[in-house]
């Protein structure tokens, strides 16, 4: 009988180029040599709350297939959109919640803004995996439950919008419980 391996975790310190804390890096960990995890098949769920003429969060990362809410919590309509090859969609004028969430099917990076504020701006990075994470405003992030094994880590972070479409990617090895710092420089 072969022992099952005990799943894996992966806590991450995450510094900028001069190693201080960065939060809103989405990642991802996306396996080598091992087929695609199956995604479960019970809905995922997320929710970007606009609040204040901004998003909160301003990053979200999500397994593709998440079904995303936009309630507006302002006394003022926003108009939602994407023109994101990920995924294009438009929430017309509106206060409230809509009826219907926006599913996010497509791996890649997501833009968002609001057509009536343009300081309004979100990311949301999709990824056909189910151990996906966003830093904190300390830079930490933990993800849990990923079966030992090789993996790609793949990163993005907001600053890099208009140099990259894509996370940068670094080869990582897991087997019990790692802890890593992660360095993400100005330019991916």
């Amino acid at each position: 009988m072969v022992p099952l391996a005990h799943p894996a975790s992966l806590a991450l310190q995450v510094v900028d180029e001069n190693g201080a804390a960065l939060a809103d890096v989405a990642v991802a960990l996306e396996p080598v040599g091992a087929p695609r995890p199956a995604m479960q098949a019970r809905a995922r769920t997320a929710e970007i709350v606009q609040q204040g003429k901004r998003f909160i969060p301003l990053m979200t990362a999500v397994p593709t297939g998440t079904a995303v809410h936009f309630p507006n919590r302002d006394t003022v309509r926003h108009h939602v959109y994407s023109f994101s090859p990920a995924r294009t969609f438009e929430l017309k004028l509106y206060i409230g919640t809509p009826a219907e969430p926006v599913v996010f099917d497509t791996p890649g990076i997501v833009v968002m803004g609001c057509n009536i504020h343009d300081q309004m701006v979100a990311y949301v990075v999709v990824s056909d995996t189910p151990w996906v994470g966003v830093s904190d405003g300390a830079g930490k992030l933990r993800i849990e439950g990923v079966p030992p094994g090789d993996y790609v880590l793949a990163y993005w972070h907001p600053r890099w919008a208009g140099t990259s479409n894509a996370p940068a990617r670094m080869p990582l090895r897991l087997d019990q419980g790692a802890e890593r710092r992660l360095v993400v420089g100005a330019r991916p």
